[in-house]
């Protein structure tokens, strides 16, 4: 039987994997709270600029307000909307969730347990993901990472759903590679550790990721924010675990492990034009996953009785940015090295 599926949330990275499962024939439906994007897409379908191709094909879109009106239960569900609005979107969909179905938190941040709370760990799978695209226009997607150059992990956390990741993964593997791992709060976590190295820290000044690396003193900044997220992590009792498709001989260069991930994913997975989710959310005045990237790693240190101050001086820096006191720009760097003493 052909499961019906749904992307929930279909910014950047879930309209990609909406038009890549709507092309190799997938019922899927996409929902979006944007409504200029959704007439967009019912208007013009959607389309998705990639180095390799460009896919412009019709999409069956629907808004929030439409959930009401579905009749037949999902499947599946991907989850692509930001950190801070999971439990409000788990619960908007949740009613529509087969009993036997599964919801995939295809997002940033450690979501999983949220997910969990709202729809049961058995029909819950926590997933990683390495896509690298913008939008700016309604209906139209600019994907820097194609299939071939983009990265998800999934896992279950509960044995009521052990087993049944491949069926997540399958769907997966039509937008990029995709590991089953053995500790998806583990490997979240590894990832959370990339995001805290790269992406309010690059916001704050403004500019592609690549440009903000190569300023003096930056990749430092960068590389000591992600080694305090990672020590949180150990602190935590996370394990380290391979992403981004690296080795476990790759991991095992504890004394390189942030730097290695940065080399990894600008190598692997940036353009030189990408900006980061979160300076695409201040280019659209929304509020950005933050919190829940570097401010986690400052408030979970904090809790353990440590300290993060370079993640404590983004987050600092960020919320300044989001209440308009400051704009970013490449002079924020003098501004971050004073507060952290570089």
């Amino acid at each position: 039987m052909n499961k019906r599926i749904a992307v929930l949330g279909t910014g950047a990275n879930g309209a990609s994997i909406g038009a890549d499962l709507t092309k190799a024939g997938h019922d899927v439906v996409l929902i979006d709270q944007w409504p200029e994007h959704v007439q967009a897409m019912r208007a013009n379908g959607l389309r998705i600029e990639m180095p390799e191709e460009t896919l412009h094909l019709p999409v069956r879109a629907f808004h929030l307000c439409d959930v009401a009106t579905f009749t037949e239960p999902f499947d599946i569900v991907l989850l692509l909307v930001k950190a801070y609005d999971t439990r409000w979107a788990c619960q908007l969909i949740e009613p529509y969730l087969a009993r036997n179905g599964l919801l995939a938190g295809v997002q940033n941040g450690m979501t999983v347990d949220t997910v969990a709370a709202v729809v049961g760990p058995e029909r819950t799978i926590g997933s990683v993901i390495e896509i690298s695209s913008m939008m700016f226009d309604p209906g139209v997607v600019q994907r820097h990472s194609g299939p071939a150059r983009s990265w998800f992990a999934v896992g279950s956390i509960d044995p009521a759903s052990a087993g049944r990741e491949n069926e997540v993964a399958e769907l997966l593997r039509h937008s990029g590679a995709v590991e089953i791992v053995d500790d998806i709060r583990a490997a979240k976590w590894m990832k959370l550790v990339s995001n805290a190295t790269t992406l309010v820290t690059t916001a704050i000044l403004g500019v592609p990721m690549i440009e903000a690396v190569a300023l003096p003193g930056m990749r430092d900044l960068m590389l000591r924010s992600g080694q305090e997220a990672l020590d949180t992590g150990t602190a935590l009792r996370h394990r380290v675990l391979p992403i981004f498709g690296l080795g476990e001989d790759d991991m095992r260069q504890s004394n390189r492990l942030v730097e290695t991930l940065l080399d990894t994913l600008l190598a692997g997975f940036v353009l030189p034009n990408t900006k980061t989710t979160v300076l695409q959310d201040w280019m659209k005045g929304r509020h950005s996953e933050v919190d829940d990237i570097n401010g986690l790693v400052a408030a979970e240190s904090h809790r353990l009785g440590g300290a993060a101050p370079v993640n404590a001086a983004v987050v600092e820096l960020a919320r300044r940015v989001e209440r308009g006191e400051l704009q970013p720009s490449p002079d924020n760097l003098a501004l971050l090295q004073e507060m952290v003493g570089a």
